[in-house]
């Protein structure tokens, strides 16, 4: 067999090794690739001896004592998918480039395409591009004119920063000192902020002004600050020279005018930013690895019936990653071959008959940036120490850990090696996690590192990626068609036509006047839709978990034989839900079942006595299979119902899966509470959630963009004819999908615009009238009676030492202003008293997070309110499925450059309608959203809801004037700045003259 041939199987079979590289020994490795790899591939291939041979020979591996060690070159193997790939493997057809990254069928995502611009737009984009990327060209001075400026002008750029709101004048100097005489045809403010005004002798095309050599002349631009913030502009200044024929030309300059509020200059950038450096791992030929000491977990191995397999990602689809799923020159002949198939099935519509093939390799995309991602926090040189508790630890401090920076917990491990070593083979050491301490970190290592360990050696630190999520998603797709979960995943009718509803007595009484929650009751407990799943689709507020616990109730009580899974993506979640079923059910009936790495702290202290807590044990354990058996309900998360298949508890002995949240969590992740434990022919699945709110988090765009982003509900809900609405009647099938229609929750006012824009329009009003009216004679209201305001604010959004985040200080300077004023107008004119836990403040951004927290410390208005550490601070995903009495907003994006980011990356709330919903859906009586209206009006959603806040005169802040894309175009058509035929792709930037 030729070499190649040998080697493309010795490092398939290393990767086939997956978690067992450790193993070293070669009797070892021979007896796992004769019984083991070369079964799964039907015992043909090359012999052991000519796989290892070859290996040698190469210099791939290297032999001694009887061990085989691999020439590992330690450098980033995985290649961060948001990247631009190296121009020099875009060598292939602009077809074949489209085509590679285009979303399968059956993804639903948005599909990228190119604008069509008339050739008026057009070359007001290209005018706009110049204005952008030829910016030093265009403020050079030229033509013999010198522009100078009070204040100084640097590199084109005025930058005046001012203490108080008033009225400021930047004066502009216009100099001919050039020889021949020079006309001054036009100048003009590009951005339409109303802040600005010129002040001097009108100076246009029709009445030029004739500079002679040596002559000056002197524009003044007025600038009246009625706001706090950062309110920036161009100027526009046109010449021509007298000289006949001559040409026209122009000099820009910008403006930036800035007044900041004490607090504001307080939480202003301390360090200037730089850019993330990804550390570069110095290349290592031979490396070994020493195992560290896992925690201890109680009762690991009862439920250990079923074993996971390792998953690992093929090298190839590695390499195809690299190169964005796209022909090049870098792909080795194996990646090459594996190309057009790779790519036909993510594009492919799934199916039963190709689910696991489809999932696997998408599954393995998430996992190469999940690597990519998490290896951005290594640390280099750095010292541990020995915990004084216990000797047998070592700490090390992990700073923004405690914020999952990086998301680490017990049981997940690191591998540490010495800075400085030039040993060969270097010892790389695994060191567990047995317990995170704030931004500490508590390690087991092996005895070994232990006797060589000082407190003053310099370590390397990689984080290694926990990979037992992904593998139960693997085996829950391969178990899934080993089950033949068609008729569940791929439903296509019920098994019986039409079933007689039963008459039910609820516990819960509220629920009797709502005719929604009661068809799905009624529905689920009959299994009208059985085998097909019943989705409970419910909007925000509309009682969908309290329509869950009564199902789940109603069907116990109705057959004493049932077995009930309860599960949902998240922790907080399922405890909410074990809570809500203890009233109906009693706790010793409904049993929760943690994972063994949960935090203690995180746990509800009423819930101790009944889940798998051991005090005898200090620890979580699971409990053998046949207790677990014994409960009617259990309560767990998606991925630790894994634990249950791995345990074997037979399948059919859930008679129900209830998924709550399902919206939240990716297919492969819902299935893996289904997938070998329900029986597709006799069980009922119910999924419940909201499609139209946030979806699974991804990190992958190869994987989002081909599928992997869309739920296992939402799929149904769009792909699925069973839950469609009916064109003629305007309903949805009762049997197999309910949608809740009564919010229970919001003021009206806020639910306007999403119910327009997500919900056809169906949601109707039943909060309680006087907690939603609560607000509504708030003398700080815009208008009396709407308890919205959008407050608009010109900030500027800013980043600061090595954080990516964005914060906008003069946003959260209103944020506190309306802090302060709600704190002082409590119990005025029957307003409420109020607490701290009522108030949420939600913001895209990590560091406007930060920010904020530290406003509420600091803000002298705040102080005394000792109580304001109980106000909720956090993104919107923190948010979901979660409500406040008193909700505000920071948007914080208030510039044009980062726009185009948040689409492609799916971040702030630009771009993404989900967030848009979730975040204006959290409110029960006032809501007040802060952000740039400029800036946001780009995109159709915020318009909508800006202009609606406008309308209603909820709307205050900046004076701001939506400029109409015709004025934008005129402005731009005029201007005398020649442009090349280069195209210009984002017919959208057409539209960014109209803001800073």
């Amino acid at each position: 067999m030729p070499s190649s041939k040998a080697l493309e199987y010795g490092r398939d079979f290393f990767d086939f090794l997956g978690d067992r590289r450790s193993i070293t020994h070669e009797i070892e490795l021979k007896r796992i690739y004769d019984f083991e790899f070369m079964c799964r591939r039907g015992n043909e291939g090359p012999q052991f001896s000519t796989v290892i041979s070859a290996l040698l020979k190469a210099k791939k591996a290297y032999k001694t004592e009887g061990r085989i060690y691999l020439n590992d070159i330690k450098v980033q193997v995985n290649y961060d998918q948001w990247r631009r790939r190296p121009r020099a493997s875009q060598s292939h057809s602009s077809s074949t480039q489209s085509t590679a990254m285009m979303p399968a069928a059956s993804s639903n995502s948005p599909t990228l395409m190119a604008p069509v611009l008339t050739s008026e737009k057009k070359l007001a984009a290209e005018v706009l591009h110049k204005l952008k990327t030829e910016k030093k060209t265009l403020k050079a001075n030229k033509g013999g004119i010198e522009i100078t400026s009070d204040p100084e002008e640097k590199f084109g750029r005025v930058r005046l920063t001012v203490d108080g709101l008033g009225e400021y004048v930047i004066k502009f100097l216009i100099v001919n000192k050039g020889a021949d005489s020079v006309h001054f045809t036009l100048y003009t403010v590009l951005h339409q902020l109303r802040c600005f005004t010129l002040k001097g002798k009108s100076v246009t095309r029709a009445a030029p002004l004739l500079l002679c050599s040596g002559e000056s002349y002197e524009v003044e631009v007025w600038c009246k600050l009625k706001d706090y913030g950062y309110f920036p502009t161009t100027i526009y200044f046109e010449f021509c020279p007298s000289v006949a024929q001559s040409a026209h030309f122009c000099i820009v300059r910008e403006i930036a005018v800035g007044a900041r509020t004490s607090l504001a200059k307080e939480l202003g950038s301390v360090v200037p930013y730089k850019p993330h450096e990804v550390i570069k791992h110095k290349p290592v030929k031979k490396t070994l690895i020493e195992e560290g000491v896992p925690p201890e977990y109680s009762g690991v191995y009862c439920l250990m019936e079923m074993k996971l397999g390792s998953y690992r990602c093929p090298h190839y689809l590695k390499e195809l990653a690299k190169q964005r799923l796209e022909d090049s020159s870098y792909l080795s002949p194996t990646a090459k071959r594996n190309l057009q198939s790779v790519r036909s099935l993510l594009q492919s519509s799934l199916e039963m008959q190709n689910y696991s093939q489809r999932f696997h390799p998408l599954l393995h995309l998430e996992e190469l940036q999940m690597e990519v991602d998490i290896g951005k926090y290594d640390l280099h040189d750095q010292t541990m120490s020995l915990d004084p508790r216990n000797r047998d630890l070592v700490t090390l401090n992990v700073p923004g850990v405690a914020e999952k920076r990086p998301s680490v917990f017990r049981g997940s491990c690191v591998r540490v090696s010495k800075s400085q070593d030039t040993e060969q083979p270097v010892i790389a050491y695994t060191g567990y996690i047995h317990k995170v301490e704030l931004d500490t970190l508590k390690l087991g290592f092996s005895k070994r590192f232990l006797q060589i360990f000082r407190d003053d050696i310099k370590f390397d630190v990689e984080f290694v990626l926990h990979r037992l999520t992904l593998k139960l998603q693997h085996r829950a797709v391969d178990l899934a068609q080993k089950h033949g979960l068609g008729e569940v995943l791929f439903p296509s009718g019920p098994a019986v036509t039409r079933l007689a509803l039963p008459k039910l007595s609820l516990f819960n009484h509220q629920l009797e006047n709502n005719p929604e929650q009661c068809a799905a009751i009624q529905h689920i407990v009959a299994g009208s839709s059985k085998p097909a799943p019943h989705l409970v689709f419910g909007p925000p507020g509309t009682g969908k978990t309290m329509t869950l616990v009564e199902a789940i109730h109603q069907v116990s009580k109705a057959d004493s034989s049932v077995h009930i899974l309860a599960c949902t993506p998240q922790n907080a979640a399922c405890d909410e839900l074990w809570q809500r079923l203890i009233p109906p059910m009693g706790p010793h009936n409904v049993y929760r079942l943690c994972a063994l790495n949960r935090d203690l702290s995180s746990v509800p202290r009423q819930l101790l006595t009944y889940c798998n807590w051991d005090q005898s044990k200090d620890g979580f354990v699971f409990p053998k299979k046949e207790v677990l058996m014994k409960h009617k309900v259990i309560v767990t998360t998606m991925l630790t119902a894994g634990r249950l298949v791995s345990g074997g508890i037979p399948v059919g002995h859930f008679t129900h899966v209830f998924v709550d949240e399902g919206g939240q969590a990716v297919e492969p992740e819902c299935v893996i509470a289904v997938a070998g434990l329900l029986d597709p022919g006799k069980g009922q699945l119910v999924l419940a959630g909201d499609h139209k709110q946030l979806g699974p988090i991804i990190h992958s765009p190869l994987a989002l963009n081909n599928g992997l982003g869309l739920s296992l509900l939402e799929r149904l809900m769009k792909t699925n004819t069973l839950y469609e609405k009916n064109q003629d009647s305007g309903h949805f099938d009762s049997r197999f999908v309910t949608k809740l229609l009564r919010n229970y929750r919001s003021h009206g006012a806020f639910l306007k615009i999403p119910n327009e824009l997500f919900y056809d329009n169906e949601l109707q009003e039943f909060a309680d009238r006087e907690e939603c009216q609560a607000y509504c004679k708030w003398r700080h209201l815009p208008q009396e009676g709407f308890p919205l305001i959008f407050h608009g604010v010109m900030g500027k959004e800013e980043r600061e030492h090595r954080s990516p985040s964005w914060f906008n200080v003069t946003e959260i300077d209103v944020v506190v202003d309306y802090l302060i004023k709600l704190k002082k107008t409590q119990g005025e004119n029957g307003l409420p008293n109020l607490h701290a836990k009522d108030i949420g403040i939600v913001a895209p951004f990590r560091k406007q997070i930060e920010k904020i927290k530290k406003a509420l410390q600091s803000a002298p208005g705040l102080r005394k309110w000792t109580e304001v550490k109980e106000i909720k601070v956090g993104c919107v995903e923190e948010f979901q499925g979660q409500e406040r009495k008193i909700i505000i907003i920071s948007t914080v994006r208030s510039s044009d450059n980062y726009v185009k980011m948040d689409k492609d990356f799916n971040i702030g709330f630009l771009s993404n309608e989900k967030r848009f919903n979730v975040a204006v859906t959290r409110a029960r009586s006032l809501l007040i959203v802060v952000g740039n209206p400029v800036i946001l009006s780009k995109n159709p959603t915020w318009k909508t809801f800006i202009s609606y806040c406008v309308r209603q005169n909820g709307y205050r802040g900046i004076e701001f004037q939506d400029k109409g894309e015709d004025d934008v175009l005129h402005l731009l058509m005029v201007l005398k700045i020649r442009v090349d035929n280069n195209p210009v792709a984002d017919e959208k930037s057409v539209q960014q003259l109209c803001q800073p």
